[in-house]
Formats: C-alpha cells, sequence, structure tokens
C-alpha cells in the first residue's frame, strides 16, 4: 500500500486545457473518488496517474517517489477498466493469471495468487469458463480478480459499474466497498454517479473544467459544500435552489424571494457573509422540508406527487421557480393543491449569485 500526491498537475491536448492545475492527497488505505460531470477531467487524471497519459505540468507520487517518468508496469499499480478488457481467448483463470504470468512469476505462486482472489471474489467455481460464458457482473469481478493477484500498491478503477444494470450496480459497490476493507489498497476510483461516491468514498474529490471544486469526505461535502455546483451535484435528488436578496439588519439577517416571502438567513458557527441587498441563491435540500401552515414559509403549488413506497416526492412550484420535496409520510395531495413549504433552518444554505461561493461557513 502507498499513499498519492498530485501536485499542481495540468494537461492539455492541442490548444484544449483538459486539467488546469489539481492538487489532491490519498492517504495509504483510503478510497478516494474523483467525481463530476463528463469532460470535467477525471478519467484523463486517472491515466495521467496510470502512466496512460503524458503529464504536460506537475508531479505524481506513489508512495513517496515521483512516477512522471516511471512506465506504466513499474508503477506498481492495477487498473480495472470500465469495458472489463478480458481476453475472450483465456479462460477465467488464465486471464487473471496473465500479468504474473507476463512478469515471470513461479507458477506455483501465480496459482496460489489466483486461488485466493477467486476465494474473495466468488469466481472458484468459474475458473475453467470463458468471459462470453459470463454475465457482466461476473466478468466485472474478473476484472477486479485480475487487479487483486497483482498485489499493486494502488488500485485504479475507471467507472467500473457504468455498464451493468442498476440492480448489479448496487450489488457491485458493496461487494468493492467490502473488498476495500479487507484488502485496505489505497484505491482510486473515477464515476459521473455522485450515489457511488457518497457510499463508497473515504474521499470525495468533486471536479468540474479541469479544477477541483471541493474534496472531503462524503458528509463533510454534503453537510457544508463549498458552492452552489458541489451543492447541486452531491445529493439524490439535488439541493432546490430559490434565488433572493439578502436584507441585514444589524445582526439580524433575512432573505427575500421574488413575491416578497421572507425566511431567515442561514447561520452558521463562524456567522454570515454578504451584505444587505446583496443577490443570493438560498439552498435546502428536499428531505429539509416539512409541511407548515400559512404564512409560515414557502406558499407552492403541487404540481406532481411521486410515491416511491417508503418515501413520498413532491413536486412543487414557487414563483419561477421549481422545487422537490421528500418526506417519509403518505400525502394524498393532487397537483394544483397550494401547500406551505418550511425549510429545516440550521440545514440551509446561502450563495452568492455571482461567484456561486457559500456564505454561510460552518
Amino acid at each position: 500500500m502507498a499513499s498519492v500526491q498530485i501536485r499542481g498537475i495540468k494537461k492539455q491536448f492541442g490548444s484544449t486545457q483538459v486539467i488546469r492545475g489539481v492538487d489532491i492527497d490519498i492517504a495509504d488505505g483510503e478510497f478516494a473518488v474523483l467525481v463530476g460531470p463528463s469532460g470535467c477531467g477525471k478519467s484523463t487524471l486517472l491515466r495521467m496517474l496510470a502512466g496512460l497519459e503524458e503529464i504536460n505540468e506537475g508531479e505524481i507520487a506513489i508512495g513517496g517517489t515521483v512516477v512522471n517518468n516511471v512506465q506504466p508496469k513499474d508503477r506498481d499499480i492495477a487498473m480495472v477498466f470500465q469495458n472489463y478488457a478480458l481476453y475472450p481467448h483465456m479462460t477465467v483463470n488464465d486471464n487473471m493469471a496473465f500479468s504474473l504470468m507476463l512478469a515471470k512469476k513461479e507458477k506455483s505462486l501465480i496459482q496460489q495468487q489466483v486461488k485466493k482472489a477467486a476465494e474473495i471474489l466468488g469466481l472458484t467455481q468459474l475458473l475453467d469458463r470463458y468471459p462470453r460464458q459470463l454475465s457482466g457482473g461476473q466478468r466485472q469481478r474478473v476484472a477486479m480478480g485480475r487487479a487483486i493477484v497483482r498485489d499493486p500498491q494502488v488500485f485504479l478503477f475507471d467507472e467500473p459499474l457504468s455498464n451493468l444494470d442498476a440492480k448489479l450496480r448496487v450489488q457491485m459497490r458493496t461487494e468493492i466497498k467490502e473488498l476495500h476493507q479487507r484488502l485496505r489498497t489505497t484505491s482510486v476510483y473515477v464515476t459521473h454517479d455522485q450515489i457511488e461516491a457518497m457510499t463508497m468514498a473515504d474521499q470525495i474529490v468533486v471536479m468540474r473544467d479541469g479544477l477541483v471544486e471541493q474534496r472531503g469526505r462524503p458528509l463533510e461535502l454534503y453537510d457544508r459544500p463549498a458552492n452552489v455546483f458541489v451543492a447541486g451535484f452531491i445529493g439524490s435528488p439535488s439541493m432546490n435552489f430559490i434565488p433572493g436578496t439578502l436584507r441585514r439588519t444589524g445582526d439580524h439577517a433575512e432573505v427575500e424571494f421574488a413575491d416578497g416571502t421572507r425566511l431567515p438567513a442561514p447561520y452558521r458557527e463562524r456567522g454570515l457573509g454578504g451584505v444587505d441587498g446583496q443577490r443570493v441563491t438560498y439552498g435546502v435540500r428536499p428531505e429539509h422540508l416539512s409541511i407548515g401552515n400559512a404564512g409560515a414559509g414557502i406558499p407552492t403549488k403541487v404540481i406532481v406527487v411521486e410515491p416511491t413506497g417508503a418515501d413520498t416526492e413532491v413536486y412543487v412550484r414557487f414563483a419561477d421557480t421549481s422545487l422537490t420535496s421528500i418526506f417519509r409520510e403518505r400525502h394524498t395531495f393532487t397537483p394544483g393543491d397550494i401547500i406551505t413549504l418550511v425549510p429545516d433552518h440550521p440545514n440551509t444554505h446561502l450563495f452568492d449569485a455571482e461567484t456561486g461561493k457559500t456564505l454561510a461557513a460552518g
């Protein structure tokens, strides 16, 4: 196992700057997830870590050793790809053993490593099968087994679950997390799915346009997003945003919305930034809205009600803004109903409308 340090990394393809100065520290044994929308640079960053893309500027160190000029095969990393990348003419056993055979390891050691990985991943009964005889989930296990047998310092995962159906993705992300808890090998995992990031990561790195927007533990990002982008990207359904104006009188602050409705401004331990009359964005997550009496919160019009069994999702409109609320209780609202939603004040957020940065720091 080893720590990973990424320092001032930049990468461009022609005149297009893909990575624009990234710094990330990943501790020994940590599971770090790089998450962000398509084109944000997360897969390019992973490929530079693997040695599959040249670094234009900055440095990457694995276990304290700078690897910028080290060949991929000599970096002591193992990569699991999105498309499995299995050899179709080889059995499961041979696919898993292949990298060790190339390294000219002893046959007894190879079989010992393959057997151990197969037992961990539940592949023992499938060792004589070919990839075409396996399901998508089984192929992904083989791809992970091929990585495990190498006993690398770092595992790299490039969107390994994106080709699986929804139910299997849930199962496989649990298995990957359990595998990490068992092996404790430093892992870097790329995904565009923030649910995968929230459920699997020790550290989440949120990227956009080749930069790191915020990094930290999952619940830190969920509870204290640094800006509107992170607040909207982390969480499903995403945070509600309402444009407003900050009204301040001494230590008292409220947010005034377009229809004249006012709510207390969010407040955190270090106080509230912003000035009177400033344009702001008020944020509240769907689960932090409750039903209240008229005049006590936000007057909204019901648009759609979606019962999911455990929860009821209610989509409403407030002025020109669409909002989502989630209730554990079962409600019988119908489209057109007028309901008042009351935000849970300690769990609300405030952002500068121009920069998108948070004004209430927790």
